[in-house]
């Protein structure tokens, strides 16, 4: 059974005092829960102060929102996947969509970083999801394929393992707009599919696929109750530490909210 992987990506939010109070209560309030993989992705400048706050901890991994492909070089403000692990990130997040729209990132980049990730032993998150255009027009599982096997082109099964993947649709990003359950299933449903198609059973079965845009404590549950949804990328409700927690415990076995 695919164990949940729920993640907090707080985007360009969180100084490292505004991170020290938000961990301080976040671990507070979810306890020893451990029936969940918790992710916590801050700015860069954050990682430090969330990874230090986080060494007794064993089910919260910390996470980054980017990287660069390359190792080392001349690429003025980027941050290479060996700097990331030296700060003891095991997770990062690519091809999200305000990445691929806002900055120009294409499958191609989004794999020479997947690619690149797993060198340097990280687990990469890769988002992937149509616009509202698409879907009226009828091109989801067009537009997903294309992102998967673009992104993931030639990383083998035993990567794949240790790749998440993040279905993320665009229109339901900041929103307020979410997909309903049936919905996400069926975009989760095409995605492992895809895997399977790209690998083998055994392998797809084993990848776990998030869903995130708009999740929240009153949607999460219902959400991660589908047979291939394995989790969440949260973003605005993760910058409230109890909010998340809420979205955390949904995901837990036998959990209330």
């Amino acid at each position: 059974m695919r164990k949940k992987i729920i993640a907090a990506n707080w985007k360009m939010h969180m100084t490292q005092s505004e991170s020290e109070a938000f961990i301080t209560t976040f671990l507070r309030e979810i306890g020893d829960l451990d029936e969940v993989e918790i992710v916590i992705v801050p700015p860069f400048t954050a990682i430090p102060k969330v990874t230090e706050l986080l060494t007794q901890t064993q089910n919260i991994k910390v996470g980054a929102q980017n990287m660069h492909w390359e190792r080392s070089g001349a690429f003025t403000g980027e941050i290479s996947p060996a700097m990331l692990r030296e700060l003891f990130v095991r997770y990062v997040v690519l091809g999200h969509s305000e990445r691929r729209a806002l900055f120009g990132e294409t499958d191609e980049i989004v794999n020479r970083k997947v690619r690149a990730a797993h060198v340097e032993q990280l687990r990469p998150i890769v988002c992937v999801g149509e616009t509202l255009e698409q879907r009226e027009k009828g091109n989801v599982e067009k537009i997903l394929a294309r992102q998967l096997r673009g992104s993931l082109a030639d990383v083998e099964a035993k990567e794949l393992h240790e790749t998440v993947i993040a279905y993320e649709p665009i229109w339901a990003i900041g929103t307020g707009k979410t997909a309903s359950s049936g919905q996400a299933q069926e975009a989760h449903a095409f995605i492992r599919q895809t895997l399977r198609e790209m690998s083998d059973d055994a392998t797809a079965e084993k990848i776990r696929i998030q869903y995130g845009g708009s999740v929240k404590p009153d949607n999460a549950r219902e959400l991660m109750s589908q047979p291939d949804i394995d989790g969440a990328l949260v973003g605005g409700a993760s910058l409230d530490p109890r909010s998340f927690a809420q979205i955390v415990q949904a995901g837990a076995p036998n959990e209330g909210l």
